[in-house]
């Protein structure tokens, strides 16, 4: 077991390691540029193309964290068999890991640490798009007001995993963060007891939050549709021809 009480990453890296862990900080990188072309898109005239690129956003989002959500679950349901054992991540995450690893080989914790700070920044995408789709309709939506408290807990949790990463990228014989008590607590089972609950815990109720975010924006869809004019296009397609409608742009920028 590595000072952060996580488990290292062997020496032995394949060809899939290495792929699968560019394709993993790919799809972040993805997905956070979808975030920036929605953010500028919103500045400006409505275009029914940035709702179903939200959508997509989300979709993609709920996908990843439904991963990174199992891969605590799974780590919780070791330790609950294995308490005094080192943490455990699935071979999946384990072989991400050992592909991210390789940023820099002398230090065996930096591939987990930064598996799991692209996983909450995957989430904190998804998140960040309910925000976006619902931000032309007119008054408060509950989908918008889930997502946005989703974005500050899990903006706050990233900040962790950023800190627990270049904790451990500039040499610190552990992991530096909250969820390992700043370093306070010595390496073993006091500390894997502690950091894999504190993320179990903490991604349970981010979870939580965007499936409630999700929940009632498929409740109030229709005023979500009708901000980026998807109503209006339906309408007039619907319409008798030679009808004069002329569709507007709906909500606010």
């Amino acid at each position: 077991m590595d000072h952060s009480g996580m488990p290292g990453m062997v020496s032995t890296v394949s060809t899939v390691d290495t792929m699968g862990a560019v394709l993993f900080i790919g799809w972040a990188v993805a997905m956070w540029i979808a975030v920036a072309v929605l953010a500028v898109g919103n500045r400006k005239s409505v275009k029914p193309w940035m709702y179903k690129l939200a959508m997509g956003l989300i979709g993609i989002g709920v996908v990843g964290q439904v991963g990174h959500f199992q891969e605590h679950v799974t780590q919780a349901g070791y330790w609950v068999a294995h308490p005094y054992a080192p943490a455990w991540m699935t071979p999946w995450a384990d072989s991400f890991a050992r592909g991210m690893g390789q940023v820099d080989a002398s230090k065996p914790a930096l591939g987990m640490e930064i598996l799991h700070l692209t996983g909450n920044f995957i989430f904190l995408a998804g998140l960040v798009g309910i925000a976006q789709i619902t931000h032309r309709v007119a008054g408060q939506l509950k989908a918008r007001k889930w997502a946005r408290m989703g974005v500050w807990m899990q903006g706050v949790h990233g900040i962790e995993h950023i800190v627990l990463t270049a904790s451990v990228a500039m040499g610190a014989s552990r992991a530096i963060g909250l969820s390992t008590w700043f370093g306070a607590i010595d390496p073993g089972p006091a500390l894997v007891t502690y950091r894999v609950w504190w993320h179990f815990v903490a991604n349970l109720v981010g979870t939580l939050i965007l499936g409630i975010a999700v929940y009632h924006l498929w409740k109030e869809k229709r005023a979500v549709r009708e901000s980026f004019g998807l109503m209006e296009h339906e309408e007039g397609a619907a319409a008798p021809a030679g009808s004069s409608h002329v569709l507007e742009p709906v909500g606010r920028l």
